[in-house]
């Protein structure tokens, strides 16, 4: 018999999850919480096989929730299930020991096969998870004008259009030491020796569209 604990802040998905889990024969439910306090708790008291836990609840979010029943009972495997699948929340939510994650689009059978897997030592995971994981892990697949603020990113798309540090101040309503600030980082950024190199780059990623912004010193 595989022990569960359901834990979600919706409690007509918490409800729906567990009636459902009541028709298997190898599981049973052992509780439900409503966040992620009450489910640190909850996990001390009826030491649940899996823990089926949502991320992002008012009474403790998940991943913080997630981290502190691992550290207190290493045994239990926490699925996640939600609705979120950006990177925000895949990977701390990864990092914090998750060891399966699911969407709230998986179907009633599909839960059941990821606990059951789960229980076995097999982890599942969502492939729209699977694939923002990946492109995490793929640091190839990140260009260098990624790592680039939004404000770095517009004074480099003015060096693409050959603008000086006179013009860009002009064109974004900055002054022109802060220009010359963001052109230095810019440079480091991208890895670049000087200013030339960076238009260069700007033009080749298709980079030459410069747009106004609030004044800033």
């Amino acid at each position: 018999m595989i022990k569960v604990a359901v834990v979600d802040d919706h409690e007509m998905v918490r409800k729906g999850i567990i009636s459902y889990l009541a028709t298997e024969s190898t599981i049973k439910v052992v509780g439900e919480a409503n966040g992620g306090n009450h489910a640190v708790e909850l996990v001390l008291k009826e030491k649940p096989d899996v823990v089926l836990m949502d991320l992002l609840m008012e009474k403790g979010n998940g991943i913080e929730a997630t981290k502190e029943i691992l550290r207190n009972s290493p045994y239990c495997k926490v699925i996640i299930i939600t609705s979120f699948y950006d990177e925000s929340q895949v990977i701390p939510a990864i990092e914090a020991g998750a060891f399966s994650y699911l969407l709230k689009t998986a179907t009633a059978s599909e839960v059941v096969d990821a606990i059951h897997k789960a229980f076995a030592g097999e982890t599942v995971i969502e492939p729209k998870v699977a694939n923002v994981m990946l492109k995490k892990l793929r640091p190839s697949e990140r260009k260098p004008h990624d790592n680039l603020t939004e404000r770095e990113l517009e004074v480099l798309m003015c060096i693409g259009e050959g603008m000086t540090n006179q013009a860009i101040s002009e064109e974004l309503y900055i002054g022109v030491k802060t220009v010359k600030t963001h052109v230095s980082n810019i440079l480091a950024k991208l890895e670049v020796s000087d200013r030339t190199q960076a238009a260069v780059y700007a033009n080749r990623n298709s980079l030459l569209k410069p747009f106004k912004k609030e004044k800033e010193f």
